[in-house]
C-alpha cells in the first residue's frame, strides 16, 4: 500500500556568519549583499526543484 505525503513543513537557518564577522560592526553592506544573493540562489534553486517535481507529479 502506497504511502502519501499531504504535507511537508521543511525549515532552514541560514547563519554563515564567520568569527572574523562576530567581532566587527554587524556585518558591511557588502557583505550583507552576498549574503542575500547566496540566500536568493538558494531560494531560487528550492523553487525549481519544486517545480521539477510538480511536473515529474503531473506527467504521471
Amino acid at each position: 500500500m502506497p504511502v502519501e505525503i499531504r504535507e511537508l513543513h521543511i525549515r532552514i537557518n541560514v547563519n554563515e556568519q564567520t568569527q572574523a564577522n562576530n567581532n566587527a560592526a554587524s556585518g558591511t553592506e557588502n557583505t550583507r549583499q552576498e549574503i542575500r544573493k547566496k540566500e536568493d540562489a538558494l531560494v531560487a534553486e528550492c523553487v525549481a526543484q519544486t517545480l521539477n517535481i510538480l511536473a515529474e507529479e503531473k506527467e504521471r
